[in-house]
């Protein structure tokens, strides 16, 4: 990167730089009614093998903007979520309609 001004190395790279800005970003974007799996949002992210990662993520959220009850396990499951995993299932069943 030499010889390149500041601008430059901006428009360059806009992303988030951490794999967790990454993380919520693409959760942040789930539209309310649906739903990405962990392994969805991790391959979003950029590291397809860390959909495990994800989870720990989001057990970490508290910010209402981010709608981490949206992240549903690949097998169908809802999955954990911590606010306790009767919230997720009523928060997802208030969006479906």
């Amino acid at each position: 990167m030499k010889n390149r001004r500041p601008s430059q190395i901006q428009k360059i790279s806009p992303l988030p730089s951490s794999f967790r800005e990454r993380v919520f970003g693409v959760v942040a974007a789930i539209p309310k009614g649906k739903t990405l799996t962990y392994k969805e949002v991790a391959v979003l992210a950029r590291s397809p093998r860390a959909f495990r990662a994800v989870g720990n993520i989001l057990n970490t959220n508290y910010n209402p903007a981010i709608p981490c009850h949206r992240v549903v396990r690949s097998d169908g499951s809802i999955g954990g979520y911590n606010r306790g995993v009767k919230q997720k299932a009523r928060l997802l069943l208030s969006e479906q309609h």
